[in-house]
């Protein structure tokens, strides 16, 4: 991350008003993962909340913000539609979380981002299609990775090695969401 996103992140006044990190590299991630461009002018709000007002108290710490925001973006989408894309610093799995909270959050902002462009997967991966079920593969192991507590329960109902399933998907999820959205990137393309 950026050192003048990273500074304005730990600034006390905006880390009440503003998604996390990890919750903010997830979003971003999202974005760049979605089929269709989308324009960041709408959607940077909802990285505070969606109010139209942001928090910043100059025009230049919000032009710092944005300018770090698109160069994340550029970056996640490169990484992604080359293959590259892994799991940033500090997202790992814990022994005794399961997940680290930056994996956590990481995961809950890659969610969140998802719902805005849900329509574009929708259209584009129709439900009841092979490529849906690599979208929902996906989504699931978000939402495996944002409620491990949950995950294990569910696993070890199942019959499977929680943690040895948890494991194999934790390492998949680069593979799947490079997968998915060079997918998504050539669906789009021949619309």
């Amino acid at each position: 991350m950026s050192a003048p996103l990273s500074e304005l992140l730990q600034n006390p006044q905006l880390a009440e008003q503003l998604l996390s990190e990890a919750q903010t590299r997830g979003f971003v991630t999202a974005m760049a993962a979605a089929p269709h461009l989308i324009d960041p002018s709408e959607w940077l709000a909802f990285l505070w909340g969606g109010d139209e007002t942001s928090p910043f108290e100059s025009h230049q710490e919000l032009e710092t913000y944005a300018n770090a925001i698109v160069n994340m973006w550029n970056q996640s989408r490169e990484e992604l539609l080359t293959g590259q894309w892994q799991w940033p610093e500090g997202c790992e799995l814990d022994d005794k979380e399961l997940v680290s909270d930056a994996t956590r959050e990481l995961a809950e902002g890659i969610l969140q981002g998802w719902q805005l462009a849900r329509d574009d997967w929708d259209t584009i991966m129709p439900e009841g299609s092979e490529d849906n079920a690599l979208l929902g593969g996906v989504l699931l192991c978000f939402s495996l990775l944002y409620d491990p507590e949950n995950a294990m329960e569910a696993l070890s109902q199942e019959g499977a090695d929680g943690l040895a399933q948890f494991e194999e998907i934790f390492t998949s999820v680069p593979t799947m969401l490079c997968g998915l959205t060079l997918r998504g990137h050539a669906l789009a393309q021949e619309q």
